[in-house]
C-alpha cells in the first residue's frame, strides 16, 4: 500500500461524521459566501492565534497580496524576503507593483538569515517578508528589531506553519500581519482554497475587509479598488471542524518528526530537520537534506517511488533564479545557501495518522538504498 506524501482521506475519515454535519448545516442554511460560518471561523482563528482580529479571504495568496497592501506597500517600494520559498510569497509583492529584494536563507532553518538583512535596507525598503518553510518559525527577534529601527513592516508568510510558536507566542502574532493558507494539504487545510490575514492593527483588517469586496465598505459603495476574495461558507464550516482537532494534529505531526528525526540519526549522510529550542514547529512538512553532493536525489526518489513511499521536493528552483524574475537582475551564485538547499532538500511523507511502521518503512527504505551505493551518482 502506498504511503502518501499527506493523507487526506485518512484525516477525513477519522472526523468524517463531524465534517459531513458541518456541511449539511451550510446547505440547510443556504449562506454560502461569508457570512455566520466565516464570521465564526474568524473569530476562533483570531482567539487560537493570540490575536484581535481575522480576515477570511479566498487563499494563502490572496492574504499575502492583501496583507501587502492594507499595509500600503505600492509601486517603487521594495520588500525584502527570501528566495527559497514557493512563489506566491514573492508574487505578491510584485502584485503590489513592488520590488522583491531576496536575502539568503539560513542553512539550518532554510529561513531567511537575519544577519544578513540589513545590508540590503535601503530608503525604499517598506517591509520584509519572513517565510517560516516548512512550519519552523522564522528567527522574528532580530527582524522586528530591524523593522523598528528602520520604520517598516512585517507581514508573516505562515502558509505552512499554522500553530507553530516563536518563544512562547503563536506565528502571526509577531508582526504587522500574517498571512495563513488554508491549501488542502497544510496543517488545517480545506476541501479546496482558502486564506486569512490576522492582524492587531485595526486598520490593516478594516482594509483588508475593504479588499476582499471589491473595495466595497458597503453594498454598492466602493471607496477603492478591489479584488473578488471572499472565504466560502463551506470551507469555512469545514475549517471550523478541523480547528478543534488542529493542536492534537500538530503534536502527532511533531511526534512523527522525532521519531524520523531517531531513526535517520543511524543513517549516514542524511541531515534531519534542524527545530529550534525556542520554537515549536507545526511539523508541515518533514524535510530531510542530502549532505553528501555525490548523492543523487532524483534516483533516491525513485527508488522510494518503487517501495510505494511518495515524496516531493519543495523547492527545486530558487525564484532569484525563476524566469519571471530576471528582470530583477540576480545570478547563479548570488544566494549559496538558497541554492545549496535546492539541490538537497527532500520532503518525506508527514502527517498526524502517519503509523510508525510506515515512519520505519520509509528510514528503512532509504537506509537501503544508500547502503547499496546506487545514489553515488551526481545530484538529479
Amino acid at each position: 500500500m502506498t504511503i502518501p506524501l499527506v493523507d487526506l482521506k485518512a484525516q477525513y475519515l477519522s472526523i468524517k461524521e463531524e465534517i459531513d454535519g458541518a456541511i449539511q448545516r451550510v446547505l440547510q442554511n443556504g449562506q454560502f459566501i461569508l457570512g455566520s460560518e466565516v464570521k465564526a471561523l474568524e473569530e476562533e482563528i483570531a482567539a487560537y492565534c493570540g490575536v484581535k482580529y481575522a480576515v477570511g479571504v479566498a487563499s494563502g495568496t490572496d492574504a499575502l497580496h492583501l496583507a501587502l497592501l492594507a499595509c500600503g506597500i505600492k509601486a517603487g517600494d521594495e520588500v525584502i524576503t527570501p528566495p527559497f520559498t514557493f512563489i506566491a510569497t514573492a508574487e505578491s509583492i510584485a502584485k503590489c507593483g513592488a520590488k522583491p529584494v531576496f536575502v539568503d536563507i539560513d542553512p539550518k532553518t532554510y529561513n531567511v538569515d537575519p544577519a544578513k538583512i540589513e545590508p540590503q535596507i535601503t530608503q525604499r525598503t517598506k517591509a520584509i517578508l519572513p517565510v517560516h518553510l516548512y512550519g519552523q518559525p522564522a528567527d522574528m527577534d532580530p527582524i522586528l528589531g530591524l523593522a523598528r529601527k528602520h520604520h517598516f513592516k512585517v507581514v508573516e508568510d505562515c502558509a505552512q506553519a499554522l500553530g507553530a510558536e516563536y518563544k512562547g507566542k503563536k506565528v502571526g502574532s509577531l508582526g504587522d500581519a500574517g498571512c495563513l493558507s488554508f491549501f488542502p494539504s497544510k496543517s488545517l487545510g480545506a476541501y479546496g482554497d482558502g486564506g486569512m490575514v490576522v492582524t492587531n492593527d485595526t486598520q490593516i483588517a478594516e482594509t483588508v475587509r475593504i479588499l476582499r469586496v471589491h473595495g466595497s465598505k458597503a453594498p454598492y459603495q466602493h471607496v477603492m479598488h478591489g479584488f473578488n476574495s471572499r472565504l466560502d461558507a463551506l470551507q469555512a464550516a469545514i475549517l471550523r471542524v478541523k480547528l478543534n482537532h488542529l493542536g492534537r494534529w500538530n503534536e502527532l505531526r511533531r511526534s512523527k518528526a522525532a521519531l524520523y528525526t531517531g531513526l535517520l540519526s543511524q543513517v549516514d549522510s542524511i541531515e534531519p530537520p534542524h527545530f529550534e529550542k525556542n520554537c515549536k514547529s507545526s511539523c508541515n512538512y518533514y524535510t530531510i537534506r542530502l549532505e553528501d553532493s555525490r548523492l543523487n536525489r532524483g534516483e533516491l526518489r525513485k527508488h522510494l517511488e518503487s517501495k510505494d513511499v511518495q515524496t516531493a521536493v519543495y523547492y527545486p528552483l530558487s525564484l532569484h533564479l525563476q524566469e519571471v524574475y530576471k528582470y530583477l537582475g540576480y545570478k547563479p551564485g548570488d544566494f549559496p545557501e538558497s541554492e545549496r538547499a535546492q539541490e538537497e532538500v527532500l520532503s518525506l511523507p508527514m502527517y498526524p495518522e502517519l503509523s510508525q511502521k510506515q515512519v520505519e518503512k520509509i528510514v528503512k527504505t532509504i537506509k537501503e538504498f544508500l547502503d547499496e551505493g546506487r545514489g553515488n551518482k551526481g545530484r538529479n
